[in-house]
Parts: structure tokens; sequence; C-alpha cells
């Protein structure tokens, strides 16, 4: 029996980790679970009626942000937040998310079970779609609640099938104004977000804890190449206008800037290329790219962007064809609140875990958070840094030592 204290078992949280593992578009191992959809519907009733059953206060918001209060003796005072979310993108594993979402709750029922009784209430919160898989934006109810994202841009959202975000949201039963959706400065009087890592370095180094200082925060951009197409047999080389060999100029001008830093925390991705016609035997008229740019420095990540731009420019001069650029996004990377993080090592040493401090260079939903409430994030291990796969795994003893030491610093910040 794995246990969360000298009392407690966790064995229930790691069987409804698995329960909702299995509310998915796919088969088992695999987990889908696009926002809006019948299985995210599917996988939030799960969730709720768990809080509920822990004697919790469960509210929802107009884009299906979901709060979960347990109440305390001074409810004047602005409440402790903790969560994250439970949509997966496809292809996914059941730890991302949700391992914050069920053990924040299982951190409430641990201190329930104690004896706890906190002064500031202590508030479990589920974002809406953190994971960009239908709209093309991520943390989207994190977003809305810091007011990173106005309502009037969210109204211009739309999937793949042209559907917007007021259809879905309203097929989903979601109701009320976008307007609604934002929060003020200090809605919360501290939040803490407990996450898997998505990278290697806790279980290489053997510990148990990662303490987040920074969050590195990502810049979007949609890039369009507009060429001529042509047959690949009849158009000699001295006369192409190839959209593709010009936006393969702009993926490797894309790498060299980011590496031209010399910061190991710059990093610059091209993730989609799409290639219209897309048949062999023809030149290339259209190419779309989207391109995710990161860094804790938000300036030295402008840099690169402004790098991208000037060989935009470079190569429709030299090429001879068009170049459109759209910035979907560029969100200014966050600073983990000091109290917060002293809380959590505090903590840590408290319950005899090892930890150390370090970067998130994936983006959260405590990024939006930090804007409306001073916050801070905990790392668990999770097996060779895989995620975003279904063989995305953390033990139950890295997934106790986390709702451990979370317990612990909410009934700090709480008290």
């Amino acid at each position: 029996m794995t246990t969360v204290g000298p009392k407690l078992s966790i064995d229930g949280l790691i069987a409804e980790l698995k329960t909702l593992g299995n509310i998915s578009e796919a088969e088992p191992p695999v987990v889908t679970r696009v926002v809006f959809g019948e299985a995210d519907l599917r996988a939030r009733a799960y969730v709720k009626q768990l809080c509920a059953d822990a004697g919790l206060a469960v509210s929802e918001d107009a884009i299906g942000n979901t709060f979960a209060l347990w109440e305390g003796t001074d409810p004047e005072l602005a409440p402790i937040g903790t969560g994250s979310h439970i949509d997966a993108i496809p292809n996914a594993g059941l730890y991302d998310g949700c391992v914050g979402v069920l053990g924040g709750l299982e951190a409430i029922r641990t201190l329930k079970q104690l004896g706890f009784t906190p002064r500031r209430s202590i508030e479990l919160v589920i974002f809406t779609a953190e994971e960009p898989t239908r709209f093309g934006i991520g943390c989207l109810g994190s977003r809305m609640m810091a007011n990173a994202l106005t309502p009037e841009k969210a109204r211009n959202l739309r999937d793949k099938q042209g559907r917007t975000l007021d259809e879905l949201r309203a097929w989903a039963g979601f109701e009320g104004s976008l307007e609604s959706v934002a929060m003020p400065l200090g809605r919360f009087g501290g939040f803490v977000e407990l996450h898997i890592e998505q990278g290697p370095t806790l279980e290489r180094e053997g510990v148990d804890i990662g303490l987040v200082t920074h969050i590195a925060a990502p810049a979007s951009l949609r890039i369009t190449v507009d060429g001529e197409g042509g047959h690949a047999g009849a158009t000699l080389m001295p006369g192409r206008k190839d959209a593709l060999t010009a936006a393969a100029e702009l993926i490797l001008a894309l790498e060299a800037a980011a590496k031209a830093t010399g910061a190991i925390d710059t990093v610059a991705t091209t993730g989609v290329c799409d290639v219209f016609p897309g048949a062999v035997n023809s030149i290339p008229s259209r190419v779309r790219l989207e391109t995710d740019i990161r860094d804790i420095d938000g300036a030295r990540r402008d840099r690169v962007i402004d790098s991208l731009k000037a060989a935009c420019i470079d190569v429709e001069s030299r090429r001879g064809v068009t170049i459109t650029l759209e910035q979907v996004n560029a969100d200014p990377p966050a600073t983990c609140d000091a109290a917060i993080l002293a809380a959590l090592e505090d903590s840590a040493k408290a319950a005899g875990k090892s930890y150390r401090k370090m970067v998130s260079r994936a983006y959260h939903d405590s990024l939006f958070a930090a804007r409306i409430a001073p916050g801070a994030m905990l790392f668990i291990p999770c097996r060779g840094g895989v995620s975003h796969r279904p063989d995305e795994y953390a033990s139950p003893e890295w997934i106790g030592a986390g709702v451990q030491i979370l317990a612990r610093t909410l009934a700090h910040l709480a008290s």
C-alpha cells in the first residue's frame, strides 16, 4: 500500500486516474479527450461527482472552468487554489494535467481526513482546454480567467470544422456571457499546481520533487508562403517560385535564430508544414507553417521572432514568393512566487523528500493563473521524461510524494 502520510493511502487516487483514463475517444491505453467532445463531457461529470462526494461545492463558469470549493472558517479571505486540466491531446496518456486535478482533490481529502480546518477556503480548479487541440490556442480557460484573451477574440475562435467557441460551449451546456469569465487580481490568495515534469531531469537525478521557479512562455506564429505551382518536369529550375523550398529556408532560419541566442532556455519548433497540392510531380504552390518559440526571458524570445520576420522579408525578396505572417500569441513568461516556493520547500523538507529548483519549459495554466494570484508549481518525475503519449507514466510513489507535499503546502497557505 502506497502512503501519502503516516496514515493515508493513495490507492483510491491511482484507481481514479485509471478510471479517468478510460474515458476517451480512443481505445485504452490511448487517451484522447478534446474539449467539448463527448469524452470530455463524460470526464467532467466523473470528476465533478468525485468532488461532490468529497463534500465540495461545485460550480462552473461560462466556458466550463470548474471550481470545487472547501469553505474555510473565514470565507471573506481569498481562497487558495490548486488544480490543472483533464482535456488530452490525441494519442495521450493518463497523467498530464490529471495528476494535478485528482491529486489536488486527494490533497483536500487527505487534509479533511486528518481533521485539518482551513481558515482560507481551498478551491480546486479544473481548467477548460489547456491543450490547443480544438481551437489552436492553449490554456483557453485560464487565459480568459486572466483576461489574457478577450471575449471579442475568443468569439472569433473556430475549430477545424469552422464551429465557433460559442456554438461548441452551448452544445456542451455552458451558458452565460464570456465577459463573466475574467477574474480580478487577488481572486485567489495563492495558487499551486501539481504536474508531471514532462521531461527526464527528476528521474535521471533521482530527485523526488521539482520546485518550479519560472514558467517559459510560448509565442505561436502562422506563416503562409505563396509561390507558383507547375509541372515538376516541365518547369525549369531558373524560373521556379517553389513555396516549399522557400518555407524550408524559414524553418532553418528559425532554428538558427534560436541557437544563436546561446541560451539553453530558448527553443523553437516548426510543428506544422502543410503543402499544397501535395503531389509528387507538382511544384508546391502554397505552404502553411505553424511555429512555436519559447523562453523564460520574454525579450530574448522576441528577438528570435524578429529574426524570423527578417528572414521572411529576405526569402520573399530572393525567391519571388509572397509570405504572410500571423502572430497568434506571444505570452509573457511567469516568475513563481517566492513565498509559495518557500512553503513548498519547507513541505518537502518536512516530508523528507528530495527536491531541486527548476524551470518549466512546457507552459501550463499556472502561467496565466500567475497574472491574478501569486503562484508556483511542483513537478513529480515521469518515466523517461515521456509525456503526450500512451506510455506516459508516473509511479504511485512519485504521485504520493507530490500529493503529500501539496497537502502540506495547502494547509500552510490556508492557515
